[in-house]
């Protein structure tokens, strides 16, 4: 106790952390990264934990960290330098997406529009790293930002800020009349920026829980689940004014807003939302009813309570 209460000791810690991260920055430095791939397969995670628990050493660990990325040749990991310095002219923020794994975060859909416009996303696929990168924020003066959650900020030039705004004024009765079919389970429903595929996807907000962390946190043995309700991020429905889907059920609530079958399909879309935006179903009896129901409508047979007979041969 007293030796670590001592000046000299100190000091002492103070010049091996300074040699250590010279000599790993040295490393990652080389030309040929075999060295520092080695490094990072065995002590990655111990870096990751020095950016969150470190915050004296956190811009210097930062610089050490590796990710996989959306343009990542064969499996490569990307630094955040080289994130940096490949960005988009007027890109503000380096965007990332935590998941399972590379494969299960290449699908999901908060990056269709991003990668279609040519922007980087970083890959986070172990527990630790959301926890990593929220504790660092910033990374040389560029927020770091979770392309699963609302706000992306994306720059827009005037002309499409016009078309946004305009396409969302002409979908403000259907987005209204989705958040009142939703009620609690969303804080509201917005016409999105971010899909170009999938009709719909769910948002939390900026300082909850993602699904990736609402997850993990679901995992733990010793969890508190008054700890999750406060801290899980508040999901808001972002629906693709051009998808195909959103269009048909738009048209079925302009006829008739109270029709059972347009209700139904509403309620999927947040199913499927759910699933596909990485949260766990809350009632996989009731998605699987709907799914069934309308699959017997739209094959032209109404459901029926009636037995029917089996013909004997």
């Amino acid at each position: 106790e007293i030796l670590q209460e001592s000046r000299i000791v100190r000091v002492i810690r103070k010049q091996l952390v300074r040699k250590t991260l010279d000599m790993l920055k040295e490393i990652a430095g080389r030309e040929s990264s075999d060295d520092y791939a080695t490094f990072w397969e065995s002590f990655g995670k111990n870096i990751k934990l020095g950016v969150i628990e470190d915050s004296d050493n956190r811009d210097d660990l930062a610089q050490l960290l590796r990710f996989a990325s959306s343009k990542s040749d064969g499996g490569a990991l990307r630094s955040l330098s080289e994130y940096v310095a490949d960005m988009k002219e007027g890109q503000k923020a380096i965007y990332y997406l935590a998941a399972d794994s590379t494969e299960a975060a290449k699908k999901m859909p908060f990056l269709e529009k991003l990668v279609k416009d040519g922007y980087e996303v970083l890959y986070l696929t172990e527990p630790i790293d959301e926890v990593a990168v929220t504790n660092l924020v910033k990374f040389d003066e560029k927020d770091l930002v979770d392309v699963s959650k609302e706000d992306l900020g994306l720059e827009t030039s005037e002309e499409e800020k016009a078309k946004e705004e305009e396409t969302a004024k002409e979908f403000k009765p259907f987005t209204d009349w989705l958040a009142e079919v939703y009620g609690a389970k969303v804080e509201k429903v917005v016409v999105s920026n971010r899909l170009a595929d999938t009709p719909c996807v769910l948002v939390t907000s900026k300082f909850g829980w993602s699904a990736n962390m609402e997850r993990i946190m679901k995992a733990q043995a010793m969890g508190d689940a008054r700890a999750m309700e406060y801290m899980r991020g508040k999901r808001i429905m972002e629906i693709n004014p051009e998808s195909a889907v959103m269009q048909q059920l738009k048209q079925k609530f302009e006829q008739n807003k109270d029709d059972e079958v347009a209700r139904r399909m509403a309620d999927v879309c947040f199913d499927t939302a759910l699933l596909t935006s990485g949260f766990d179903l809350e009632d996989p009896m009731e998605f699987a009813t709907n799914v069934y129901k309308l699959m017997g409508e739209d094959g032209g047979s109404a459901p029926s309570s009636e037995a029917v007979e089996p013909e004997v041969v």
